[in-house]
């Protein structure tokens, strides 16, 4: 088969897919005709008045959030801060433990001397 057959072929197969699409579109065409139109305006402006009703309720939704947002956010940041003094906290409390042990340790190490 040539290339030119081929490309007949299917050339025939897109027509003949183009012909089904068009007599569907041409059905749906005369339903519209009939009357339809008015149903479909009629229920185009109602789905319209609802889509504007709910972007309303987004809108005053989205605007409550933002007000949270503002405190949250300066809320993580104290809690960035208290976490970095904990930290410090700890440390300090590891260095003083390790340094009242060494000091007992110091002290038992004196008072052994002293009894010997």
């Amino acid at each position: 088969m040539s290339f030119a057959t081929a490309t007949n072929i299917v050339t025939i197969i897109l027509c003949a897919a183009v012909l089904v699409q068009s007599m569907r579109m041409m059905r749906s065409l005369r339903a519209v005709r009939g009357g339809a139109i008015a149903e479909m305006v009629a229920a185009l402006d109602t789905a319209t008045g609802e889509a504007r009703s709910v972007l309303c309720e987004l809108k005053t939704a989205l605007g409550g959030c933002v007000d949270v947002a503002r405190p949250l956010g300066e809320a993580r940041e104290i809690a960035d801060e208290l976490a970095v003094m904990i930290g410090i906290a700890n440390a300090s409390a590891d260095r003083i433990a390790e340094v009242a042990g060494a000091a007992s340790a110091g002290s038992d190490t004196a008072a052994l001397d002293r009894a010997a």
